[in-house]
C-alpha cells in the first residue's frame, strides 16, 4: 500500500510538470480586463494558526487595497496540505486564481509549466525592482539562469523553540547546540507522558525540510550537479535515519507523532506535552494557544558539531512563500498592481508582523518589530546557515517521493521497529525509483 500512494503521488507531480503553458487560472471576464480591473482572485498559504486567523489579518489589507485601486479581491485561504494539490490542478485545468501564494521550494517545479508569469526585468521593475528583495529569498524563485517564477512575500527559516518551564523542571540550563546534546536534553525529558522533541511525521514537507538540513549535514544533496536524483548515497541514508532514530532509537519524539500533519506538534509543545520542536516562525501559532512568550525561548537549529554556517554546518533551508501569477490572468494589470501592493515596505512590514516572519524587502527589515530575539534568531540564520532547497523542475516530485519514504519509516517506528540502514535505503530507493518513473 505504501508503495501505490507514493506512486500516486508522483503521478501527480509529474502531471505538474507535464502542464501546458495555456493552463492557469484567472478572473471571469465579468469581473474586469487591463483596462478596467475591478476583480481579483487570490489563493492565500494557510499562515496564521488558522483559516479564520488568516481571514481576519488579510480582509483589512484587501479592503485597504481595494479602496486605494477600485479592484475588489477575492479571498480565499488554502490549508497547506491541500495546497500543491491544489496549484498542480489549477494549472491543468485552467480553473485556479489570478494570484497565488506558493511555497518557495516549489518555484522551479512550477516555472516549469510555463503556467506562471515570468518576472522579467520589466515585471519586477512594475513592483520596485530586484534590488528591493533580498538575495536569499530570490534565491528560491526558479531555476538559476532563468526569470523568477514569483516574488518574495514572506521569509522564513528554522529553528528551536523550547519550553522554558520544562527545562527548568528537569534541570536543564540552556538550549541544545549539537544533536547529540539534543538528544541528551530529550531523553531527561522524556518520561511521564512528555516528550522532549515533536515532529510532524506525515508532513512531507516538513520531512523534506528536515532530512534535507541533516542531509546537508551528512554532505549530501540529493540531486547531482546535473539535476539527478541521489537518494541512495551514504550521506543522504545517514540523514533520514538519523531523522527518524528521533523516535525509533532515541525514545525523545511521542510514536504519536508519526501520524501528525496538521501543526499537532506544536499544539502538544503549547500545552506542556512537548519540550522542544523545529519549526519557522512560530510565535503566533503559541500566542494563539495561550502561551505567553516568556513560557518559550528560541536557538538555532543543532549542528552535528561547533557552530551554524554553510557546508556541513547548514541548520536551515531557506524557507518562505513567494507571490505567482497565472500568465494567462485576464486581469494581468490588477495583478501586478497587487503584488506591487503586498510586496511594499508597509504591507511587508504589517504582514511579516502579524505573521511573525521576515520580510524579504530589505526595506522592511529595519522596522523594530523584526527585533525580537526569535527573529533575530532566524534573520541570522537566514543570512548566514540556510541553504535553498533544491531549485530543479522535479523539487515538488522529490517532496512527495522521499517525503513518503519518511513518512513509511515513521510508521514503522511508530509500530515498534526501529529501521535499519537497510530499510532506510529499500524506501529511498523505491523514492529514486519513482523520480525516475521507473
Amino acid at each position: 500500500m505504501r508503495r501505490i500512494r507514493a506512486a500516486a503521488g508522483g503521478v501527480i507531480a509529474v502531471s505538474l510538470l507535464a502542464a501546458v503553458t495555456a493552463c492557469g487560472g484567472g478572473s471571469s471576464t465579468g469581473g474586469g480586463g487591463n483596462d478596467s480591473p475591478r476583480t481579483l482572485t487570490y489563493w492565500a498559504s494557510n499562515q496564521g494558526p488558522s483559516i479564520e486567523a488568516d481571514k481576519k489579518i488579510l480582509q483589512p489589507e484587501l479592503d485597504k487595497f481595494e479602496k486605494r485601486t477600485g479592484i475588489k479581491v477575492k479571498l480565499e485561504v488554502v490549508p497547506w496540505s491541500d495546497l500543491l494539490t491544489r496549484i498542480m490542478t489549477a494549472t491543468t485545468s485552467g480553473q485556479g486564481p489570478d494570484v497565488l501564494n506558493i511555497g518557495n521550494t516549489w518555484s522551479a517545479s512550477l516555472q516549469a509549466t510555463g503556467a506562471l508569469l515570468p518576472w522579467d526585468e520589466k515585471n519586477l521593475e512594475k513592483i520596485g525592482g530586484r534590488d528591493r528583495f533580498v538575495d536569499s529569498a530570490l534565491g528560491s524563485t526558479g531555476a538559476p539562469g532563468q526569470d523568477p517564477a514569483a516574488v518574495p512575500l514572506y521569509s522564513m527559516a528554522y529553528a528551536l523553540y523550547y519550553n522554558k518551564k520544562m527545562f527548568r523542571e528537569a534541570g536543564i540550563e540552556k538550549p541544545p547546540a549539537t544533536w547529540d546534546e539534543l538528544v541528551a536534553t530529550g531523553k531527561r525529558i522524556s518520561k511521564d507522558d512528555k516528550w522532549g522533541l515533536g515532529a510532524e511525521g506525515s508532513n512531507l514537507s516538513n520531512n523534506i525540510h528536515q532530512v534535507f538540513v541533516l542531509g546537508k549535514q551528512h554532505g549530501a544533496d540529493f540531486f547531482d550537479a546535473e539535476g539527478k536524483a541521489d537518494f541512495t548515497g551514504d550521506g543522504a541514508v545517514k540523514a533520514v535515519k538519523q531523522y527518524v532514530d528521533l523516535m525509533a532509537r532515541d525514545k525523545v519524539v511521542a510514536p504519536g507523532n508519526a501520524e501528525y500533519a496538521q501543526n499537532q506538534s506544536l499544539s502538544d509543545f503549547s500545552k506542556g506535552k512537548t519540550a522542544m520542536v523545529l519549526w519557522q516562525a512560530a510565535a503566533t501559532t503559541f500566542k494563539s494557544q495561550g502561551m505567553a512568550d516568556a513560557d518559550w525561548g528560541v536557538a538555532p537549529v543543532p549542528v552535528r558539531s561547533g557552530a551554524p554556517g554553510q557546508g556541513t554546518s547548514v541548520n536551515s533551508m531557506v524557507a518562505g512563500i513567494n507571490m505567482a501569477v497565472f500568465k494567462n490572468t485576464r486581469n494581468l494589470d490588477g495583478a501586478l498592481e497587487f503584488v506591487k501592493f503586498m510586496t511594499s515596505d508597509a504591507e511587508q512590514k504589517h504582514l511579516c508582523a502579524a505573521y511573525g516572519s521576515i520580510p524579504p524587502v530589505k526595506a522592511a527589515q529595519s522596522d523594530p518589530a523584526f527585533d525580537r530575539p526569535e527573529l533575530k534568531v532566524l534573520r541570522d540564520t537566514l543570512a548566514t546557515s540556510a541553504a535553498a532547497l533544491p531549485q530543479v523542475p522535479n523539487e515538488s516530485q522529490f517532496e512527495t517521493a522521499v517525503g513518503t519514504a519518511v513518512k513509511n519509516l515513521f510508521a514503522r517506528a511508530a509500530g515498534g521497529k526501529a529501521p535499519t540502514e537497510a530499510d532506510v535505503r529499500a524506501e529511498l530507493t523505491m523514492a529514486e525509483q519513482q523520480m525516475s518513473g521507473q
